[in-house]
């Protein structure tokens, strides 16, 4: 199990240094989730199982999914990026064999020697919500902080406001000026 930690471990590292230079930004989320499922094989490999399911459905599945949300509130437009080479996906595709690899010869190893027991649900809580559940209430509502801040900046002025703005730009329209007529000529 020693041996399947450091290749989880140098996997996750891996990951994300690729998420941390890849410019486009849903190859950055594919190589996080990458990243997320080989934390996951590291609490499998340390013997927390049920911490290594909840990396995989709260990180992997609903934080990826908020992401995603968070891209299409955002409305990047940019140009049509051309078609990514085959060559382009062999960094994923090695990674996640890799730890599909070790995941499967983890599991069915004989006699499941994990490292220090099993933690289950109820460690799990009794820490997340004893000493730490004002951690966790800050990270969620930063996320939503977040969230709705990241609407607010992708958000196009309409209506009233987009007329204030116009109208401090560029001055009230008015009617061009007619010069006075001569006198004596009557109009």
């Amino acid at each position: 199990m020693t041996t399947l930690f450091y290749i989880a471990g140098a996997v996750a590292i891996i990951a994300t240094i690729m998420v941390v230079t890849r410019s486009q930004l849903v190859h950055a989320l594919l190589y996080l989730v990458i990243s997320l499922f080989a934390v996951a094989v590291v609490f499998f490999t340390l013997g927390a199982p049920f911490d290594a399911a909840l990396e995989v459905i709260v990180y992997a599945g609903a934080i990826m999914m908020l992401f995603v949300f968070a891209v299409m509130l955002l409305d990047v437009r940019a140009q049509k990026p051309p078609r990514m080479p085959r060559s382009a996906w062999a960094g994923p595709v090695i990674l996640i064999a890799v730890l599909l690899a070790e995941l499967v010869y983890g599991i069915t190893l004989h006699d499941h020697a994990l490292a220090g027991g099993s933690v289950g649900p109820t460690q799990v809580s009794a820490a997340l919500f004893g000493p730490y559940v004002l951690g966790v209430e800050l990270a969620s509502m930063l996320l939503l902080a977040a969230l709705i801040g990241a609407r607010h900046v992708a958000a196009e002025p309409t209506g009233a406001a987009a007329g204030e703005a116009d109208a401090g730009t560029t001055g009230p329209e008015e009617a061009p000026e007619v010069p006075p007529a001569p006198e004596g000529v009557q109009g």
